[in-house]
């Protein structure tokens, strides 16, 4: 059977039906020399159990993404739906234009890895590969060190951070 040619309706619906799963963001943070860098990132996820991999998009455009194409390793975090204001940070602030590090609590963690001391959890990993996927580049992690959740918490999710004008367009 012959593929059909996309239009207008099939992008709208495919943006629906991901709407609909409404995914959890994440924050990802790095660092290489002096220079840190973070960002809201909504396509990401587990890739394989053993070895423990996950699978991170960046935006070609975001400041993020020219830090962590220097650096070596990056932290994930899971941002709580009770802390929008971190979400909204790292989501509609660009590092080319303010240092988001001076607007929230951080720490140095494992890898000299700014760690967001308000996220529900974290874990770091080295950058294995990266991968073009068109405006995102997939970067691939493994794990090296990572701090569970000390409470019950809600991942912030898609829905959650919808409404936030980004600080890069894609």
């Amino acid at each position: 059977m012959p593929v059909e040619q996309r239009d207008v309706h099939d992008e709208a619906a495919f943006d629906a039906i991901i709407a609909t799963a409404d995914y959890p963001v994440i924050i990802v943070t790095t660092a290489s020399g002096q220079d840190k860098a973070g960002c809201l990132v909504g396509f990401a996820g587990q890739v394989s159990i053993e070895p423990r991999r996950f699978l991170v998009g960046l935006s070609r455009s975001n400041h993020t993404y020219a830090v962590a194409q220097r650096a070596e390793y990056l932290a994930v975090h899971l941002p709580g739906r009770d802390n929008a204001a971190l979400a909204a940070l790292f989501g509609s602030e660009t590092g080319s234009a303010i240092d988001k590090f001076a607007h929230c609590d951080w720490r140095t963690g494992p890898h000299g890895l700014p760690i967001l001391t308000a996220a529900a959890a974290w874990f770091t990993g080295p950058i294995l590969q990266h991968h073009d996927f068109g405006d995102h580049v997939g970067i691939l992690l493994g794990l090296s060190a990572a701090s569970a959740p000390h409470r019950a918490v809600t991942a912030s999710r898609y829905s959650d951070v919808a409404d936030l004008s980004p600080g890069h367009p894609a």
